[in-house]
């Protein structure tokens, strides 16, 4: 029971990066197929941009959180190197401070001082305590920007081409219908994902991604709509 809760909360750590990723990548590109739809340009012309757009936008959106991840780590140790020789310099000053932090929490007497020898004698923890009780970061040690990078580019491809495949596959009037339709689908099922990390409704978080991914494609599409008529 144990490993199953360690291995769920191990994913649902990226589960940020891969529901992001598939939302934003389908939606992007769908409202791509959308305004191209609405400009009344060819299918060609749609898988083109479509592809184009997709592979761009999912290696932009990857290497963008591989920096930033890799930032965020870096500023950590950072953080942690100064706090560290803190402990090492001025432990009577650090000390005061898990006295004050422990005050907040309601300790206080007997119980605060031991608390306070308890915490400072496992330098370690009296560490990473200051390091989330006074500075307020947490470990990164968990994650990895490479699997966050990683998990986000193939969920934005993943689903970010879902769209297109109708394109490829099928021909005809009724194409942008199909795409529409799988698109729907998979944004709600995406959504209706987040249930098993969160206590929310399956339903209700998958209507409100499909909500908020086909509020951007009709924007699009009326936008394609709209400047196919201006220009032509």
């Amino acid at each position: 029971m144990t490993i199953h809760r360690e291995k769920h909360i191990l994913l649902g750590r990226y589960l940020k990066d891969i529901v992001f990723a598939a939302n934003d990548g389908i939606v992007t590109t769908f409202a791509v197929v959308a305004g191209v739809v609405g400009a009344a340009l060819s299918p060609v012309v749609i898988l083109i941009i479509g592809f184009a757009s997709l592979i761009a936008d999912g290696f932009s959106m990857a290497t963008g959180n591989y920096l930033g991840s890799k930032s965020e780590k870096e500023f950590y140790l950072k953080e942690e190197a100064v706090e560290k020789r803190e402990i090492k310099e001025i432990p009577e000053k650090e000390l005061e401070e898990i006295r004050r932090i422990l005050k907040r929490k309601g300790y206080d007497g007997k119980n605060l001082e031991e608390m306070v020898r308890l915490i400072s004698s496992n330098e370690k923890y009296w560490l990473d305590f200051m390091m989330h009780e006074e500075i307020g970061l947490l470990t990164p040690e968990a994650y990895s920007p490479f699997v966050s990078a990683t998990a986000t580019f193939v969920s934005f491809i993943a689903a970010g081409s879902l769209p297109l495949w109708p394109y490829v596959i099928f021909g005809g009037d009724s194409v942008f219908t199909i795409s529409a339709v799988a698109t729907g689908v998979t944004l709600f099922i995406v959504g209706a994902l987040r249930k098993f990390f969160s206590n929310r409704s399956w339903f209700a978080s998958g209507v409100e991604m499909l909500l908020v991914g086909g509020s951007a494609a009709t924007l699009a599409y009326f936008a394609g709509f709209f400047l196919q008529s201006l220009l032509s």
